[in-house]
């Protein structure tokens, strides 16, 4: 089969990377970067990286409102398809990327595959939770990471489209900590051997367009006494110049690669966050995950007491992760060998 593979921003890179790797065997893969998140050259870093090649189409979309960056999308994925004519198009977690790539190939009759399918935060106000919800509904194979997103999916009348694949981030750490361990030299670039460290990522508009929250965050962050490392976004890093905090133990660094990030989280003390997808990383690291939101889509994370909701206007964020402390132990939840259930479900398409 042919098949269109659609990203747009690094944790679709980050997922893509092992999927690719299989499909190689029967299919011919085109893959397309939207360049939602990423222009051409940090993203060839990022492909490098991963072991991946270069997409075979860059579309060079940018940034713009939710609605000029999706419609400027769904035309120039829709160009790609005519000429491509693909049999099936895969499409990755809940960016506009995702919602453009889905609504493209719906129009076009083409089946679509979305992979991390099934997560919910139930807050229309996050455009993630728009974008995964009508992916779902209009995808005709959707992998779904956890039971509990299965049985999310069932409760929308999906069951029928659903497989229950694990998550793919699995394997790409699986495939990748160790080159990392080898290749990286961060530890030592930060000036971090022998020391215990806390690792920060914000990007969250409700976090860091409000200097008020920011200053929140980071001053009672700044209060536990502990080294944190923040590797920043320039915006971020402006709106925190411009409110004039003045914290000591909170060290800014310019965003990481992968290779070395994943290094980071590794050595890391514990991973204070906004992501859904650091929440993961953190939990198959076997790391405390701390996250600053009132909700999220990975449930068996907090479940298994390894992941810590704080809301971001907390007053007491410093004393309640000083008093958290995750069992010894934790279950499997995100599976096994994901990449290869993946392709075998797809291998069945038309088989």
């Amino acid at each position: 089969m042919k098949i269109i593979s659609i990203v747009g921003a690094r944790p679709q890179f980050i997922k893509l990377a092992p999927l690719s790797e299989k499909l190689h065997t029967n299919h011919q893969e085109v893959i397309v970067h939207t360049g939602q998140h990423y222009d051409f050259a940090m993203s060839q870093q990022i492909f490098s990286d991963l072991g991946m090649r270069n997409p075979d189409y860059h579309l060079g979309i940018g940034s713009g409102s939710h609605a000029q960056q999706t419609g400027d999308m769904m035309k120039s994925l829709e160009d790609v398809m005519l000429k491509e004519k693909p049999d099936i198009v895969i499409v990755f977690g809940d960016t506009n990327t995702t919602l453009a790539g889905a609504l493209a190939a719906s129009k076009l009759t083409i089946p679509l595959v979305h992979v991390e399918a099934g997560l919910r935060s139930y807050n229309k106000e996050m455009p993630e939770e728009i974008n995964r919800v009508v992916t779902d509904h209009i995808s005709e194979f959707l992998f779904a990471p956890t039971t509990s997103a299965a049985g999310l999916l069932k409760g929308e009348g999906l069951e029928d489209r659903t497989y229950i694949t694990g998550d793919i981030m699995v394997d790409t750490i699986k495939q990748n900590l160790p080159v990392a361990m080898e290749k990286s030299t961060i530890i030592h670039d930060l000036d971090l051997e022998n020391k215990e460290f806390n690792l920060l990522t914000l990007h969250r508009n409700y976090n860091v367009d409000n200097p008020q929250v920011l200053s929140n965050i980071l001053g009672q962050l700044d209060d536990l006494g502990e080294l944190i490392i923040f590797p920043v976004h320039p915006r971020t890093k402006k709106v925190l110049e411009d409110s004039g905090l003045d914290v000591k133990n909170i060290v800014l660094t310019i965003p990481l690669g992968y290779i070395d990030f994943i290094v980071t989280e590794q050595y890391s003390k514990r991973i204070i966050t906004d992501s859904g997808g650091i929440q993961k990383e953190a939990y198959i690291l076997k790391r405390p995950c701390i996250t600053l939101r009132t909700e999220t889509e990975w449930l068996e994370t907090v479940n298994e007491k390894w992941n810590l909701l704080i809301n971001p206007s907390d007053k007491d964020i410093c004393d309640k992760i000083l008093s958290f402390s995750p069992p010894k132990t934790q279950k499997d939840v995100f599976g096994t060998d994901v990449s290869l259930k993946m392709a075998r479900i797809i291998d069945s398409i038309k088989g």
